[in-house]
């Protein structure tokens, strides 16, 4: 058996270029020897995670947020948080170049058959639906905080002695004086005791806001401050046999480590063979043979598929799969028949049949 195939990548085209597929439909002539070639895929799992990533920055006045904001709930050493919030799994057709096989078409015949740009069968006599199969799941962009502060938004407060100022304990002192002044004004705008009070409610607004922002920016430099972003992992996995491995790691602190990376505790794909594809049988129970020169097509088999992370159960499903299953055939002679000519729509994922009518 081959050994599973993993891979990961930041992007849904790094993680796998054959998921924006083209349809090539392939006719018999003389340059092919009247030969239609296709393949049959493996069944791949594209494992999407997203995680929540918060960072914790320190304020540079830290130490002085007791004395002057009689506040000790402060950041004072920088960090981050990592949670994983969200997991998908979608399959896909996963190329298998020891799958290839030939369909010979009589000449003169109209027969065709539509190949994905991978040469993975699709349809035999009919062109192929753009929803054959299962649509993938599409991650929204990965958009940070609208704006991630860099703990010096205080500055754009602070006069020139505050800059002049070699001593951190005084800067503090200053900032701390802002605070307050900020504080009295923001009172008396609302209690309308102000010395130039705004004409409008929406002037009102506009002013409160500006002394909220101002008050937060330079409370961050004693408290500390934070922001949150999303971040999206995606992994390809192709399975083969019962197995268990460690899909990467995730650290709380770190957040997507690579599999070998202790730092972080493993995500675990488990795959749990519940059913190989057998070949159909007659009436007397007795397994039938594939025609001669058939079409191939797959009957695929399942696996249970597991994820987990520190006692948590992200996954747990039984799905499809090509390489589990077993390879039959048609017979070709089904869709060369010039006054009744059948078509076939093939499962692009699993390999299997989906539809065979006339």
């Amino acid at each position: 058996m081959k050994k599973a195939l993993l891979i990961s990548a930041l992007t849904l085209g790094l993680a796998c270029p054959g998921f924006a597929q083209q349809t090539k439909i392939l006719t018999a002539d003389k340059g092919n020897d009247y030969g239609l070639v296709y393949s049959l895929p493996d069944t791949g799992l594209l494992i999407t995670v997203t995680a929540k990533r918060t960072v914790y920055l320190a304020g540079p006045y830290a130490k002085y947020a007791k004395k002057y904001l009689a506040t000790d709930k402060v950041i004072s050493e920088g960090y981050e948080e990592w949670t994983i919030t969200d997991v998908t799994v979608d399959r896909y057709g996963a190329v298998n170049p020891e799958s290839q096989y030939i369909m010979t078409v009589k000449p003169g015949s109209q027969t065709f058959i539509a190949v994905n740009q991978d040469g993975m069968i699709q349809t035999i006599n009919r062109k192929p639906a753009e929803n054959i199969g299962e649509p993938l799941y599409r991650p929204a962009e990965q958009t940070p905080a609208e704006a991630i502060p860099t703990g010096k938004e205080y500055l754009q407060f602070v006069d020139e002695d505050f800059i002049a100022s070699q001593s951190s304990a005084k800067q503090a002192e200053m900032l701390a004086a802002n605070i307050m002044e900020v504080r009295d004004a923001r009172l008396s705008l609302t209690r309308g005791t102000a010395d130039t009070m705004p004409t409008d409610g929406r002037q009102l607004e506009l002013m409160l806001n500006s002394l909220n922002k101002q008050e937060h920016d330079m409370t961050a430099a004693f408290t500390g401050n934070s922001y949150s972003e999303t971040v999206t992992r995606t992994f390809t996995f192709v399975p083969e046999d019962d197995t268990t491995m460690t899909l990467f790691r995730f650290s709380d602190f770190k957040g997507f480590c690579s599999a070998n990376d202790y730092a972080g505790s493993p995500f675990t794909v488990r795959v749990n063979v519940t059913a190989r594809g057998s070949l159909p049988v007659d009436a007397n129970g007795k397994e039938k043979e594939i025609p001669k020169d058939g079409v191939r097509y797959t009957i695929p088999g399942s696996a249970q598929i597991t994820l987990t992370h520190d006692n948590n159960t992200y996954y747990n499903r039984e799905l499809e799969f090509g390489q589990m299953g077993i390879v039959f055939g048609l017979n070709p002679n089904l869709f060369t028949d010039k006054k009744n000519p059948s078509y076939a729509i093939f499962n692009p994922i699993t390999g299997g049949l989906l539809e065979l009518g006339n």
